[in-house]
């Protein structure tokens, strides 16, 4: 393909030559008279000659192709290259990237279909089209066969994006142009192709064939268990390409809560990130140690080295932990960056972000409503982008009455900003404590608040904060059978 940067400048005389067979490209005499492509002496050098026409078949400009892919501009190249050559309007027209491949597609069907070229390769090649436009507008499909590299890819779909929906294709070959299919005397596949060639259609627009993948796909996905049994027999487990937002009052438990989930998927193998905004990464990483080991290391003041060097290697030092040293700066942009690099580029399945409200801290009303709602938005994106499952961990407003310091009940309604966090998340889980208690100071109840997945909702279990080990533990989950407050209700944004 030759350069597709245009000259700055044209000139007006034109170049006259002779109709030749081009044996290199495997294109008749014949083929370059149809076309009036021409072979010359410019400038001393030898050279190959597209003429350009006007509608009714003036000479208006020529493209003049020297051996080194360099070229030259004669005249003005005026809508697309052998659009003189065919009627207006018909069943089918194929546009391609260079003369030389309008050429050998002509040659392919001999010269009986309309086929015509973007005179400065794909990049440029929308502004060419749009030019076009009304012209190809009357032919009931317009086939765009664009070289088989990135650049043609793109062309191709920026071109066919114009055309009124339905009218265009975008045709596949298995070499990188069609005249490598006529070189390679594969002129039958290169027919083929147009002819197979599929219906343009938006990123994004699911035909029924790539839904029975997707089906598939979510049929096949597969949940890791929670560490915790009512919560799992509720929720049906954790899973890949879903945002779970863990809410709680301040000092309730959310990072233990979270370091359990994250130890747990340790435990199976799981990659995970853990980006902890509130807390050094030695913090986090030695309260995922103290779980494995059930006990507080972050208390201690004196760590044996030696002595804590298996446990390490048994958990965040496995190869397959990695988090986030953030230096005290928490930029959304920057945040997000480094999320993805977890997830594309150290193959993290799992990630974790504790918290939201940091990302947002600083401002108020509007403006703190307005950034959580942005944040929330890139942060579904990214989890629909990279299929990681990401668990995010966000305070909540306060309540009328009681604080969610002192056991007041969880709500959907008590989470921050204009309802972006519950309504791109895909499972809710409200942590409830009341610290002031003297009796149950200790217990933390898990609330489901939304379910996407299967809709089940409501009281998922308590769990036992013990002082010795560490751990939240599971309390009997008989208990819990005839519990007036463990009532099951189905979730009002189940979408199905």
């Amino acid at each position: 393909m030759e350069k597709t940067t245009p000259p700055p400048t044209t000139q007006t005389s034109f170049v006259s030559g002779r109709y030749s067979d081009l044996n290199r490209r495997n294109l008749t005499e014949k083929t370059c008279k149809k076309w009036g492509y021409q072979l010359a002496e410019v400038d001393g050098e030898q050279a190959q000659v597209a003429n350009y026409r006007s509608r009714d078949g003036k000479l208006v400009g020529q493209k003049i192709r020297f051996a080194n892919k360099d070229f030259k501009v004669r005249g003005e190249l005026v809508g697309l290259y052998g659009q003189h050559l065919w009627r207006d309007g018909g069943r089918r027209v194929v546009v391609t990237e260079g003369e030389i491949d309008a050429l050998s597609v002509s040659q392919a069907f001999e010269h009986k279909w309309p086929v015509v070229s973007i005179p400065h390769g794909a990049q440029s090649g929308k502004n060419h089209v749009a030019q076009a436009l009304d012209w190809l507008e009357r032919f009931e499909e317009v086939v765009f066969m664009f070289d088989m590299d990135e650049s043609g890819r793109k062309g191709a779909t920026e071109c066919a994006a114009l055309l009124t929906p339905g009218r265009a294709k975008i045709a596949e070959l298995p070499l990188k142009d069609p005249n490598d299919m006529v070189v390679a005397n594969r002129t039958k596949e290169l027919v083929d192709a147009v002819w197979q060639a599929r219906d343009y259609r938006p990123d994004g627009i699911v035909g029924a064939d790539e839904l029975w993948d997707k089906i598939n796909e979510v049929n096949n996905a597969e949940s890791q268990p929670y560490p915790y049994e009512i919560l799992n027999n509720m929720t049906h487990g954790i899973r890949r390409g879903e945002l779970v937002t863990v809410c709680a009052g301040s000092g309730i438990g959310k990072s233990l809560f979270c370091r359990e989930i994250a130890y747990s998927l340790l435990q199976a193998g799981e990659t995970v990130g853990y980006i902890a905004l509130e807390e050094s990464v030695r913090r986090t990483a030695l309260g995922i140690m103290g779980l494995h080991v059930g006990k507080q290391l972050h208390l201690q003041k004196e760590i044996e080295p030696e002595a804590l060097r298996p446990t390490f290697e048994e958990t965040v030092g496995n190869g397959k932990f990695f988090t986030y040293d953030h230096f005290g700066s928490c930029d959304s942009d920057n945040l997000l960056n480094r999320i993805r690099y977890l997830c594309k580029g150290l193959n993290c399945k799992w990630i974790f972000l504790d918290h939201l409200s940091i990302v947002v801290s600083g401002f108020d009303g509007d403006d703190e409503r307005r950034l959580i709602d942005n944040t929330m938005t890139r942060l579904r994106s990214l989890v629909e982008e990279t299929q990681c499952g990401m668990v995010l961990v966000s305070h909540l407003k306060r309540p009328p009455g009681n604080g969610h310091e002192e056991g007041a009940v969880t709500s959907l309604a008590h989470l921050r900003g204009s309802h972006a966090i519950p309504q791109l998340s895909d499972m809710v889980i409200g942590l409830e404590r009341n610290q002031q208690s003297d009796s149950d100071a200790n217990q933390t109840r898990l609330r489901v608040l939304k379910n996407r997945f299967s809709g089940e909702s409501g009281l998922a279990g308590t769990l036992y904060f013990n002082n010795t080990t560490g751990r939240l533990d599971e309390k009997d989950t008989t208990m819990f059978k005839n519990d007036s407050d463990n009532n099951q209700t189905m979730d009002t944004d189940h979408p199905f």
